[in-house]
């Protein structure tokens, strides 16, 4: 979790050691977008905490042959 001003950023970290199968996005449905939000506004309210908005990332992580990572990050998937 990470805050830039008055918005709660939960940020889903993804890790492929190839691309073989598809991109760490792909993993990323509908539902996991859905549940995400579920479980960050039960936390919101669990803890009294007050944010204008919610907004999910998503960092993707792709290894590539020489063993280094490409990283890609997208803002508001959902």
């Amino acid at each position: 979790m990470a805050a830039e001003r008055q918005v709660l950023v939960i940020c889903e970290v993804k890790t492929r050691s190839s691309a073989r199968y598809g991109s760490p996005f792909e993993a990323i449905t509908r539902s996991k977008r859905a549940r995400l939000r579920r479980l960050a506004v039960r936390w919101l309210v669990a803890h009294g905490v007050l944010f204008d908005e919610v907004r999910i990332d998503v960092i993707g992580l792709v290894r590539d042959k020489s063993g280094h990572y490409q990283l890609e990050h997208v803002r508001g998937v959902g």
